[in-house]
C-alpha cells in the first residue's frame, strides 16, 4: 500500500488518531488532520505531534475543499452519517477506519477479532494471555486501547493479534479478514449512534463478513440474535453454549464440566475451577476456549490461564475492603446489560453507583433485576434523573443524586452497612464527565483509597 505523497485526511483527533498520524507521516503521506475541537481542547494531543511535517491542521470545522483528498481514516468516535462523511461518499472518496489500514499494511499475522455487546476486553485479555503463555508472538489490540497501526512494523507471518473490536470500529472496515472471528453477544448499546438494534447487529456481523470455509466464526448459541448470525457468515461456524449440549462446539456437560467437542470430545476443566467468577465469565472463558482450540493452543496452557487468569482493570476489580464493605469497580458497565451482568454476580445486599453520558438506553431491565439485590442507587451524570425516575417507578426508595464521584463513594460508605458491596458499574459511557471509562474507574479507585 503506497501512501507516499497521497493526500490523507484523517477525521478524529484521538489515541488512534495520533498513532495513524504518526505512521502515515512515516509513509511520506500528506495529512489534514480535522477535529471539531479546536485548538485550545487539544494542546496535549498536538504536543505529540510537534514534530511531523507535511501535516496541515484544520480544527473547530470541517475542511471547506476535499477535492484533492485521495483517502480518509476516521476515528471510531466519528459517526459515519455525519452530513460532511456522507459528502465524503459522494464525493467517491474512500473512507476507512485504523483498523482496516493497519490490517492493509500488515505483513500477514493471524487476526482474531473479538466483538460483542460485552465481555469483549475480558476475552480479549484472556484470549490474549493463552497465547502469551503458550510462547505465540501475541499482540492485544484494538478497542482494548492499543492501536492497531502500531503494530504494524513488529509483527510478521507468526504474529497473532487479538483484537478486540467495536461496533464503530467495525462500521469503517473493508478488507479486513480475521483468521479467527467471535461473536459474544448482542444487547443493545449504542442507539444514539446505530439508532436500530438492525444497525447494530448489522456492524457487529461485520467482523465476519469477509470470512471464507478456510476461517472459523465463534457464536454464543444461547444468544438467539447471535446464533442467527450463522446464516449470514461463510466460515466454519462453532459455537459455545452453557445451557445446551453442542455437537462440534464448546458446551458445559450435566456435571458442569467445560466440554470441547470439536474434533474429539475433551472435558476440559469443571467450570467451578475458573479464576473468574459469574456466568457472563463462564461464557467469555468458553469462547476463549473455543479461539485458543482451533488456533491450536496446548490444552494444558488454557487450562491453567482458565484457573489463574487475574481478570481486567476496571471489569469487577476488586479495589478493597473496609469495615467489610467491599467496594468493585466495574468501570467497564457502559450499558445496562453489562451491569445487570455484574449485579448478578454477587449475593450480598450491594449499593449500587450508575450514571452517565446518555446512550438512549432502557433502565427499565436493569432496575427491574436490580430490585432483588441492590439495597440504594447512587447517581450522577448524565442519566442520573432519567435512572432516578425508573427507578422510582420499580418502588426503589433509597436513591441518591451525587454531583461527582467523590460524593458518590462517601455517600455510598456513609450508608453501607458490613458485608455489603460498593458496586460502581455506572451502565452508561463515562463522556459526560470523563475523557475514558478508565480514568473513571482510576476516580473511583483514588476516593475510595483515601476514605478513612
Amino acid at each position: 500500500m503506497n501512501l507516499k505523497d497521497k493526500n490523507v485526511l484523517l477525521i478524529g483527533l484521538a489515541k488512534t488518531g495520533v498513532s495513524t498520524i504518526k505512521y502515515l507521516n512515516k509513509l511520506g503521506a500528506n495529512i489534514v488532520v480535522n477535529d471539531m475541537k479546536d485548538e485550545s481542547k487539544l494542546q496535549d494531543i498536538l504536543k505529540e505531534l510537534n514534530d511531523l511535517k507535511n501535516v496541515e491542521y484544520i480544527l473547530g470545522h470541517h475542511p471547506e475543499n476535499i477535492d484533492e483528498i485521495d483517502m480518509t481514516v476516521v476515528s471510531p468516535g466519528v459517526p459515519l452519517d455525519l452530513p460532511f462523511i456522507l459528502k465524503l461518499k459522494e464525493k467517491n472518496i474512500e473512507l476507512i477506519g485504523e483498523v482496516e489500514l493497519a490490517y492493509r499494511l500488515s505483513k500477514n499475522p493471524i487476526f482474531v477479532g473479538i466483538t460483542g455487546t460485552n465481555g469483549k476486553t475480558t476475552t480479549t485479555s484472556l484470549v490474549g494471555e493463552i497465547f502469551k503463555q503458550a510462547s505465540k508472538d501475541t499482540y492485544i489490540v484494538g478497542n482494548i486501547g492499543n492501536p492497531v497501526i502500531d503494530t504494524v512494523d513488529l509483527t510478521n507471518e507468526d504474529s497473532v493479534l487479538i483484537t478486540e473490536l467495536s461496533s464503530f470500529q467495525l462500521e469503517s472496515i473493508d478488507t479486513f479478514k480475521p483468521k479467527v472471528s467471535a461473536v459474544l453477544n448482542v444487547t443493545e448499546d449504542h442507539m444514539n449512534r446505530h439508532h436500530t438494534m438492525e444497525n447494530y447487529i448489522e456492524a457487529k456481523s461485520r467482523v465476519f463478513m469477509n470470512q471464507n470455509s478456510d476461517d472459523v466464526t465463534i457464536l454464543n448459541y444461547d444468544d438467539l440474535e447471535v446464533r442467527n448470525l450463522a446464516e449470514k457468515s461463510k466460515a466454519k461456524i462453532i459455537y459455545f453454549s452453557r445451557k445446551e449440549k453442542i455437537d462440534g462446539g464448546v458446551y458445559l456437560d450435566d456435571n458442569a464440566n467445560i466440554v470441547i467437542d470439536i474434533d474429539e470430545n475433551i472435558m476440559l476443566l469443571n467450570k467451578n475451577e475458573l479464576s473468574l467468577p459469574g456466568d457472563h465469565n463462564l461464557e467469555n472463558a468458553m469462547a476463549a476456549v473455543a479461539i485458543s482450540y482451533v488456533l491450536n493452543i496446548d490444552l494444558d496452557i488454557i487450562r491453567k490461564v482458565l484457573k489463574t487468569f487475574g481478570g481486567v482493570e476496571h471489569r469487577q476489580e476488586f479495589v478493597r475492603s473496609i469495615n467489610n464493605v467491599m467496594f468493585v469497580n466495574d468501570s467497564k458497565g457502559t450499558n445496562p446489560d453489562s451491569t445487570i451482568k455484574a449485579i448478578q454476580s454477587y449475593n450480598n445486599p450491594i449499593i449500587l453507583i450508575a450514571g452517565g453520558m446518555d446512550k438512549q438506553s432502557s433502565f427499565d431491565e436493569l432496575l427491574e433485576i436490580a430490585k432483588s439485590n441492590v439495597k440504594s442507587l447512587v447517581l450522577l451524570g448524565e442519566t442520573a434523573s432519567i435512572i432516578e425516575k425508573c427507578a422510582k417507578d420499580k418502588g426503589f426508595e433509597s436513591i441518591y443524586i451525587v454531583k461527582d464521584m467523590k460524593e458518590a463513594v462517601a455517600t455510598s460508605y456513609e450508608i453501607a452497612q458490613s458485608e455489603d458491596v460498593v458496586l460502581l458499574s455506572p451502565a452508561c459511557a463515562s463522556w459526560d464527565m470523563y475523557k475514558s471509562f478508565e480514568v473513571r474507574g482510576n476516580d473511583f479507585k483514588d476516593n475510595v483509597n483515601n476514605l478513612r
